[in-house]
């Protein structure tokens, strides 16, 4: 039988999930995570308390940013059904203890990071700021608001990186790259099958405003930029990142897969086609993640 104790540690610890958005914070977790595989020698040069610091530093990065976001858009999520349940926006939690929570993660996962690698900190430290005071408010005034998200959005991936070379280099650069190109799709698809709910908050993330042709064409586009950044690395001219032909022909499979998402986008123009590219997008950023560090180590 539950004692009253063991009941609010449960609520507690599904109030914290829910503002820090634990799965979002433990998908950009394995992103810089791997990250810093591709980014190490071998397996023989992996330091686990490094990798263990940058999980738990990562998430509290994420899940602050996660936190001060639903802070500030308190009533604009009470608005939609898909946000009105959040901790905040339903009341459950205030919007003092949110910032107290938010302000402790953001203070514990620089300090962790900084132990990391100063420049892990600083880039750290730069997503938060560029989420919470440049993205989170331009939500309702500009779909430009994606663009500017895509720049914190892209951060975790190379992050990784720097966190074992404490460098920010042309391989860095790629994997910020891939990953910047990758949330267009991603973000676009979901606001299209989401499109009313987050008109209801004032939300309009979609290039044209509209679900139209034009919003699916640049879907399109971006999965081709996506493509081609994916690729780069088999070029040679990626420093250390490195594709083998085998891999390269993997990602591109992969690519296309999120390619033919969109273009059934612009066929249909439905939610469901809509719902389907975004389930493609998320699937498609792990794998070839994956495809990358099995690459690196079993070549």
């Amino acid at each position: 039988m539950e004692t009253p104790s063991s009941t609010i540690k449960v609520t507690a610890l599904s109030e914290f999930k829910s503002m820090t958005k634990a799965g979002l914070a433990f998908s950009v977790v394995f992103s810089t995570l791997a990250g810093y595989l591709l980014a190490v020698e071998d397996f023989q040069q992996i330091d686990y308390l490094k990798l263990l610091m940058l999980a738990v530093g990562g998430y509290c990065m994420v899940g602050a940013s996660n936190a001060y976001n639903q802070i500030i858009e308190k009533d604009l999520d009470a608005k939609m059904d898909r946000t009105s349940k959040r901790p905040i926006a339903s009341g459950r939690v205030s919007k003092n203890n949110a910032f107290i929570l938010a302000t402790a993660l953001t203070i514990v996962g620089l300090v962790i990071l900084y132990i990391v690698s100063p420049k892990t900190a600083m880039f750290g430290a730069i997503s938060i700021f560029l989420y919470t005071s440049v993205y989170t408010p331009l939500k309702p005034l500009t779909p430009l608001a994606v663009f500017v998200g895509a720049f914190p959005g892209a951060i975790p991936f190379m992050l990784g990186w720097v966190a074992h070379t404490d460098q920010f280099g042309i391989e860095a650069g790629t994997l910020f790259l891939i990953q910047f190109f990758w949330q267009f799709p991603h973000f676009w698809a979901l606001g299209w099958f989401l499109f009313n709910d987050y008109e209801k908050g004032g939300f309009y993330l979609l290039p044209t405003r509209k679900k139209d042709k034009k919003t699916a064409l640049q879907v399109i586009l971006y999965c081709v930029w996506l493509i081609i950044a994916s690729l780069l690395p088999a070029t040679g001219f990626t420093g250390r990142l490195y594709l083998s032909p085998i891999a390269a022909v993997l990602v591109l499979l992969a690519g296309l897969w999120m390619l033919y998402g969109g273009i059934q986008l612009y066929r249909k123009q439905t939610d469901k086609s809509a719902k389907t590219l975004m389930l493609i997008s998320v699937t498609y950023i792990t794998l070839i993640q994956i495809i990358f560090i099995l690459d690196k180590f079993l070549r």
